[in-house]
């Protein structure tokens, strides 16, 4: 088995507690993805060291790489070695569409399906500080609000993020010190896209501290939470969902709850409906002015009252 210094272990599990929000459990069970990189394999390491007997791990190969069955197989020899129950996962049918994004989709839905068929409580992912840091400057540069710029939360449900306040060089020397085999993803230095870019510049620039980063984004996070509490409320009190016309009955909230209430009226309608920022800065300065706006095929009336319902057929010329 891994051995590690009890001082990281005692790091890690700390920071996975924080996020369970109670102390560890015998009966807890963790799934761990692992690419094979050394973020994930850190990761593995410490969570078999810090739990042993109640982690599982899984691989998923999306077909796009030769490779990638050669370093699912370094994953399981490693696992082996160790004593930990490996998978490797891959795809029904191949991925198309936008290449990325629909990976990601099915990444995680063989993940989760593996989770739920081996009865693991937790899945965990190898996302850390400088991942954290390029994911703020990119939504930065995208003119991300408050819930953007939370950036990488650490725990969605039953998904857990324990590395975030973790640099990616101090999971290289976790990996060295556990004596992990690890890959590296060519698509990682690959700088047609943009995070693999943005990699390369920051790899050139030693004033930005992610760590300090991940700590305003769990503050942000924080922020994000509270708000939405807020809105809730508010929404069960001033919301009246009327079949097809919503309306709200007070307006007199700061802006960003204005916001939030509007998109939630919209979202009751059409749930497809993804409005982009400057519709909805827009639609706010008309209510406010007491006009109307139309946002998809939804029609908002201002006033003292908001309301929003599917807008009338239009004419056809005559």
């Amino acid at each position: 088995m891994a051995h590690l210094p009890q001082p990281i272990l005692s790091r890690f599990i700390a920071d996975l507690e924080r996020l369970l929000g109670r102390e560890k459990s015998p009966k807890d069970r963790f799934g761990i993805a692992v690419s094979g990189g050394p973020d994930s394999m850190a990761l593995l390491a410490l969570t078999q060291a810090a739990f042993p007997g109640q982690v599982e791990a899984a691989t998923v190969d999306h077909g796009f790489r030769p490779e990638a069955a050669d370093e699912a197989a370094i994953v399981a020899q490693w696992c082996q070695e160790q004593g930990v129950s490996h998978a490797t996962l891959r795809p029904h049918v191949p991925i198309t569409g936008n290449l990325q994004s629909a990976a990601r989709a099915e990444r995680y839905r063989l993940l989760w399906q593996w989770c739920d068929e081996r009865k693991l409580n937790w899945l965990l992912t190898a996302h850390h500080a400088d991942d954290q840091l390029e994911t703020i400057l990119m939504r930065l540069n995208r003119g991300s609000g408050v819930s953007g710029l939370a950036g990488i939360r650490g725990r969605s449900d039953r998904l857990l993020r324990p590395l975030l306040f973790w640099t990616r060089a101090e999971l290289a020397h976790v990996v060295a010190q556990a004596g992990c085999s690890s890959v590296q993803d060519p698509s990682n230095r690959d700088v047609r896209y943009d995070r693999a870019a943005l990699r390369l510049h920051l790899s050139e620039t030693d004033w930005l501290d992610s760590i300090s980063a991940s700590r305003s984004a769990a503050a942000l996070n924080e922020a994000e939470i509270a708000l939405e509490w807020v809105v809730n409320t508010l929404e069960q009190q001033y919301i009246d969902y009327n079949g097809e016309e919503i309306r709200l009955s007070r307006i007199d909230f700061p802006r960003e709850i204005q916001r939030r209430l509007l998109l939630r009226m919209l979202a009751r309608l059409d749930p497809g409906l993804t409005p982009r920022g400057n519709a909805i800065d827009q639609a706010l300065v008309q209510l406010a002015l007491g006009k109307k706006y139309t946002i998809g095929m939804l029609l908002l009336s201002g006033g003292g009252n908001w309301i929003v319902k599917p807008a009338p057929p239009r004419r056809r010329p005559g």
